[in-house]
């Protein structure tokens, strides 16, 4: 038997984690981008050795997808757009979270609530790269090779410039907008997680 439970987070229980997320920033503060993606990746590694509920699963599936694009050595990530990626992640160099990771089946809850507003907050980079993805997928599937085989042609090259133009384009009218957390982030939904091959480490069977 399972339940589904749904909970949404008001402004000042965003506040909290948004204190949390700053505080972890200072803490950061120093590290490379190496390191901090090290942090990120020994938490996966972590999870996995653990049995957590599906909805913190996915969350964290994720986060592979955050730390993914910054080692994509196809995607390229630079500048601005990969600063914002490793800000996202410095949260997870904490090791004074929210609630402590080896708390039985709610320890990377603090985590997943984390993910979750990261994600909203990298729409635009996290769309595009699946799309990037889903384009090399693809492509390899056509010329018969593994994903990870396919080097940057001119073809993918010109695919990626588009698609970061259009993240760019994106972000900046959400920017405008005022676009912010938005709704409840449906945890319990059922709502499965696809996605194409990338660089990741995340293998929950």
């Amino acid at each position: 038997m399972s339940i589904s439970l749904n909970f949404e987070l008001n402004d000042r229980d965003l506040e909290h984690f948004q204190s949390a997320m700053a505080a972890a920033k200072k803490a950061a503060d120093g590290k490379s981008a190496q390191e901090i993606v090290d942090c990120a990746s020994r938490l996966l590694g972590d999870a996995q050795k653990v049995a957590i509920p599906d909805f913190i699963q996915q969350r964290l599936m994720q986060l592979d997808d955050m730390i993914a694009m910054v080692r994509d050595e196809a995607w390229a990530l630079s500048g601005e757009d990969r600063d914002r990626v490793l800000s996202a992640l410095t949260y997870f160099c904490d090791p004074d979270d929210v609630i402590p990771d080896n708390v039985a089946v709610l320890g990377y809850l603090d985590d997943a609530i984390m993910i979750e507003l990261s994600v909203r907050e990298l729409r635009p980079e996290l769309d595009a790269y699946d799309e990037f993805c889903d384009f090399r997928q693809n492509q390899a599937q056509r010329r018969g090779l593994e994903p990870d085989k396919v080097g940057r042609a001119e073809w993918l090259d010109s695919r990626r410039e588009e698609l970061v133009d259009r993240m760019h384009r994106r972000r900046a009218r959400e920017t405008g907008a005022g676009i912010g957390y938005g709704s409840s982030s449906g945890y319990g939904s059922g709502k499965s997680y696809t996605r194409a091959w990338r660089p990741g480490m995340f293998k929950f069977t």
